[in-house]
């Protein structure tokens, strides 16, 4: 499958790099008309193009003879017809692996305006529709306006082996092709377009560095002898677990079927025991609703985990890699024909462009590695999406069916509305949207606090403070928060002791000094933005503490005025740099105990409306639940339940002098990013454990705790873990990292993935970013109250600029 994002106004639906005549061509050794490059002019019309310093027209050798390689060699021969190209194929002409493939207008586009003559053949072939169907326990819910178009995957590589022959490339089928180091000293450039087990990356692995990863579900390739009527998805719930059907039409009579399901429900069900007859037949039996029970059928299918390859570099010396050799897309979002064919693309282009050829291969990496990061990353979170289908089913219909669209986050709650109107208003009343209210701005209680929308200001520490007490920028800056039309706006974190900051400007709640500041920041917030909550995020800084202001290095230790650090166990956050903490003892741990209760009383003096308790990050209750940074053999180490019990005991110490009729928070790490570290299974452990002592809401964040992670960066990237523990545990979560947009929260929201959305930088760079939201969605109801001071600025929301650059390429 492929997912598609509609192309902006005006925008180039993909690289229009060259075009046919007017009068067309029919590639049969006419001169071609190659279009412009990077701001180059047009070469004349019969002129073969060389790159400087070439003699010769280019000698090019293709490994692989699938879609990909193929489509290379028909590009680089139409440009120029005396190019001697060779494609090495080692199966026959008509051996494939899977039956249909599906493409998006978006690559259409490219194709037709790259080959005109391939796209009108496979104009020809395609089956197109508009529809996915999600049948969700029976009931079927139909979404349109998504756009497909496929054909068989056999019928396209006999038009790819037409095109190559009308245009004189050598086809050499049931051929393995030499080594590419041998190819590399008789051709100009080899194109390894050999699959997902590329000999010639493994070959040459120190230079292309790849990473292959192994994921946890098996699937299937089949197909049935008719056509489905739409994309379709359906869950069969078995008592070994739930698996899952991908089936969508590739001719007029028959359909593709991917079946799909964890490893361990696989090896329940015994599929791992079944021959290739017997697995499709049990399929078939699975799916019999879905199929009207009519049989499937095999092509050489097996069972499958897919792997996601990563390469560190895409080109040796003359040799390049293209399609799977070079990366790959979970079949759910990222169809490998499309990737491949776009590479091919990308890589004709820029031979045509540039000088060289290094400099040509430099340029297509460049050019398609953002391109195919950003497909992978959307794949690989629709890939963890279906593998955890389970923790999902017992969503409502409609909320399912939406969580399952927008599961990538390519397809959003805006463009869905766009797609499919209907669909989404019908999924915002089950949601509870009141009419023409987004779904961001409709309330949540927790506790005896209402929140009149779905967004926070994230914590986000200021290092402003002079010993503790915050002052006026603190007033300004929350006080300005509060004005901007958040429902929550979050503190940043204050200490619960002067050993308990981070650096000298962290603020604190323990004298009543740093109280009655604190008193003027909610004071103002309650009266000047009515509606909007302020909550206090209490924490100890353990062993990252006693360091310099961010901005003047951070975590780097204090010139001078250091003070003792401690935490679980005596390790450095970085050793030789940071200083060694004290392991607490027992009476260390009652006097932090009783001071985060100390802390807790004064913020109910104070007024806050909410108390969230950081277990994050690293700091030091953070430090008790990671493994990595909690080494202690008494009560409070080793297993994941005696790790929690401090920090379990210092929420119930907080707890117990925090009035019942307001909520506390807990913000955790939902994974430290580090072998050995907390995953997201004890995520959901650490979140079940402080929901039983009466937490009324997980923060979930990430990492942070231990100096060498490696997070996963990448947009809204830490929200699948709080989408976990939420449909897990069924209680609410607040979302974190990377959530900038309206549209992501409004997506989050409907989809059942969060309670909340926390927001930090954006916020940074727009104080009244939710009143903005709000004015630009035409939303002027009870979730975003202007002050009366700011009520003109409703009426004149800001407008984009309408003379930005248009892309060369609009890839889905």
């Amino acid at each position: 499958m492929e997912e598609t994002s509609p192309a902006p106004a005006g925008a180039i639906s993909a690289r229009p790099a060259f075009e046919d005549t007017a009068e067309g061509r029919t590639g049969s050794g006419a001169e071609p008309h190659v279009g412009k490059g990077r701001g180059g002019e047009r070469p004349a019309a019969g002129a073969a193009p060389r790159q400087q310093g070439q003699a010769h027209p280019l000698r090019v050798a293709v490994i692989g003879g699938g879609p990909g390689g193929l489509y290379a060699a028909a590009l680089l021969k139409r440009l120029d017809p005396d190019r001697e190209i060779t494609v090495w194929e080692r199966g026959a002409p008509d051996d494939t692996f899977g039956f249909g493939v599906v493409l998006s207008d978006e690559t259409l586009g490219g194709i037709e305006h790259a080959d005109p003559v391939i796209y009108r053949a496979l104009q020809d072939e395609f089956v197109r529709w508009d529809d996915i169907d999600i049948v969700h326990r029976g009931r079927t819910l139909t979404s349109g306006g998504h756009g497909f178009a496929a054909l068989g995957r056999r019928r396209l590589l006999q038009i790819l082996h037409d095109r190559c022959a009308g245009l004189g490339v050598q086809l050499r089928f049931r051929t393995p092709a030499p080594p590419a180091a041998e190819l590399a000293t008789t051709h100009d450039l080899v194109i390894a377009a050999d699959g997902v087990n590329s000999l010639t990356r493994e070959a040459h692995a120190d230079a292309f560095a790849p990473h292959i990863t192994t994921h946890r579900c098996r699937y299937i390739w089949l197909a049935a002898d008719f056509a489905f009527d739409a994309f379709r998805f359906e869950v069969a719930e078995t008592e070994h677990g739930a698996m899952q059907l991908h089936g969508y039409p590739y001719a007029p009579d028959s359909s593709t079927v991917i079946v799909e399901m964890r490893e361990e429900v696989w090896r329940a069900a015994g599929l791992d025991r079944c021959d290739e007859q017997e697995s499709i037949d049990r399929c078939a039996k699975i799916f019999a609703d879905a199929l009207d029970g009519r049989p499937l059928h095999g092509n050489n299918s097996a069972w499958i985990a897919f792997r996601t390859v990563v390469n560190d570099h895409w080109s040796h010396g003359n040799t390049v890699l293209l399609g799977d050799a070079a990366h790959t897309a979970h079949f759910s979002i990222g169809s490998g024909t499309k990737l491949a064919v776009e590479d091919a693309l990308a890589l004709a282009a820029c031979i045509e462009e540039q000088p060289d050829l290094p400099a040509a291969l430099a340029a297509y990496e460049s050019e398609r590695r953002p391109v195919v990061e950003s497909t992978q990353r959307a794949a690989a979170a629709s890939l963890r999406w279906f593998e955890e289908l389970g923790t999902y089913l017992d969503q409502p219909a409609r909320q399912f069916a939406f969580n399952l669209l927008t599961r990538s986050r390519r397809v959003t709650h805006d463009n869905l509305r766009l797609r499919d109107p209907a669909f989404t208003d019908a999924v915002e009343r089950d949601f509870g949207c009141p009419p023409a209210t987004p779904p961001m701005f409709t309330p949540l209680t927790l506790r005896g606090l209402t929140l009149r929308n779905r967004v926070v200001v994230s914590p986000m520490d200021m290092y402003s403070a002079n010993d503790g007490v915050p002052g006026d920028f603190h007033l300004v800056h929350l006080g300005a928060r509060g004005l901007g039309g958040a429902g929550l706006v979050m503190t940043e974190m204050v200490c619960v002791s002067a050993q308990g900051r981070i650096t000298p400007g962290c603020t604190g709640l323990y004298t009543p000094e740093q109280g009655a500041a604190w008193r003027r920041v909610t004071d103002f917030v309650h009266l000047h933005a009515p509606g909007t909550a302020i909550g206090v995020q209490l924490g100890h800084s353990g062993r990252k503490g006693s360091t310099k202001l961010m901005w003047e290095g951070i975590d780097e230790p204090l010139d001078e005025g250091n003070w003792p650090l401690v935490a679980a166990s005596p390790l450095s956050y970085r050793p030789g740099v940071n200083q060694v903490p004290q392991a607490l003892d027992r009476d260390g741990l009652a006097q932090i105990r009783e001071q985060f209760a100390d802390a807790t009383r004064r913020a109910d003096e104070c007024g806050f409306d909410l108390l969230e308790l950081h277990c994050a990050h690293g700091y030091l209750l953070s430090g008790f639940l990671s493994p990595l940074t909690n080494q202690r053999t008494d009560a409070y180490g080793g297993s994941l339940q005696n790790r929690l019990r401090f920090p379990l005991e210092v929420f119930d110490a907080m707890r117990a002098v925090w009035p019942d009729d307001r909520p506390m928070t807990i913000r955790i790490s939902a994974t430290d990013w580090a072998r050995g570290g907390n995953t997201a299974e004890d995520a959901v452990e650490i979140a079940r454990a402080f929901a039983a002592h009466g937490a009324d809401a997980i923060d979930v964040s990430t990492g942070q705790v231990v100096s060498d992670e490696q997070p996963e960066y990448g947009r809204s990237y830490q929200t699948p873990y709080a989408d976990r523990i939420r449909n897990t545990l069924g209680i609410p979560v607040i979302a974190v990292g990377a959530i900038s947009s309206w549209d992501d929260v409004n997506s989050l929201l409907l989809a059942g993935r969060a309670d909340l959305c926390a927001l930090a930088r954006p916020h940074l760079y727009d104080p009244h970013w939710t009143l903005h939201a709000a004015a630009e969605q035409n939303y002027k109801g009870p979730g975003a109250i202007w002050p009366d001071q700011y009520a003109a600025g409703s009426r004149r929301p800001p407008t984009g600029r309408t003379d930005a650059p248009k892309p060369r390429l609009t890839l889905s």
